[in-house]
């Protein structure tokens, strides 16, 4: 086999090795604020007709929504859910018909494409809040945690991706991340507790703050915390023990692993 042979399969084998680098999402932006839904949870304009991103090698993409439907959010998510997958987006998207979902992009050949969805709340104008994205139960996998309906008796629900749908795993009633018509979007967050990953999340009247995790499959508390007022601005990881909190009399320091069992 000659030298040019020789030098062409080995460009083959590069760029089809599993460890080949592959172009990667490096950041997104919503686009095109429309007024066709109506709902506005978090005031006016952030009801979007398209997501936009740039990935690693400058290339500018963009995914448009139809007409029924809208991004009723602030900024893309970009997550991964396990160490050896790649960059996608999550979204919260809003339909005419069905209210709020949970939507993932991918970058797939050269464009973006969904990639997971989570069923629908079931009613127009009705929201949901993502929590975060972590490892739950130390699988190696991170789970999707989120608030439905935070501003009417909100229930969180943590979902497993499996192949193109977002899968609920857990639900447990009564919280709350958000303030209606507020661009707060951070009353809520992922902590590490005693190695495990717990979800920190207000109750529904924002004057408690309750540890969640998932354990066996299912959302359990493991304790909660009064607090002198409602939250209203965002929680914040100051250091591996403390958080701090925006209450409506001002922010306080909390240590998570404090409050009763």
């Amino acid at each position: 086999m000659d030298f040019f042979k020789r030098l062409v399969l080995a460009i083959a084998f590069a760029l089809t090795a599993p460890n080949a680098i592959a172009e990667r999402i490096a950041n997104a932006d919503f686009a095109v604020p429309v007024e066709r839904y109506g709902h506005f949870a978090l005031g006016r304009p952030h009801e979007y007709a398209r997501v936009t991103a740039t990935t690693d090698a400058g290339r500018r993409l963009m995914f448009e929504l139809p007409e029924n439907e809208v991004f009723e959010d602030l900024t893309p998510r970009i997550v991964r859910l396990a160490a050896n997958e790649p960059e996608e987006i999550l979204a919260v998207v809003s339909n005419r018909a069905t209210g709020a979902r949970l939507m993932m992009l991918r970058l797939r050949a050269g464009r973006l494409e969904i990639s997971a969805q989570s069923p629908p709340i079931g009613t127009p104008m009705r929201w949901l809040n993502p929590v975060g994205v972590a490892d739950l139960d130390g699988d190696g996998r991170a789970e999707i945690a989120a608030v439905m309906t935070p501003h009417i008796g909100g229930t969180l629900k943590v979902y497993r991706r499996q192949g193109e749908a977002l899968v609920e795993i857990s639900a447990l009633d009564g919280l709350s991340n958000h303030v209606y018509r507020t661009q707060e979007l951070a009353l809520s967050m992922p902590f590490l507790i005693a190695g495990k990953t717990r979800l920190l999340v207000p109750d529904a009247t924002r004057l408690q703050l309750r540890i969640v995790g998932l354990e066996n499959g299912r959302l359990v508390e493991t304790g909660r915390c009064p607090l002198l007022s409602p939250v209203t601005g965002a929680m914040q990881k100051i250091s591996p023990s403390e958080v701090s909190l925006g209450l409506l009399s001002g922010r306080t320091m909390l240590v998570p692993n404090d409050c009763p069992k």
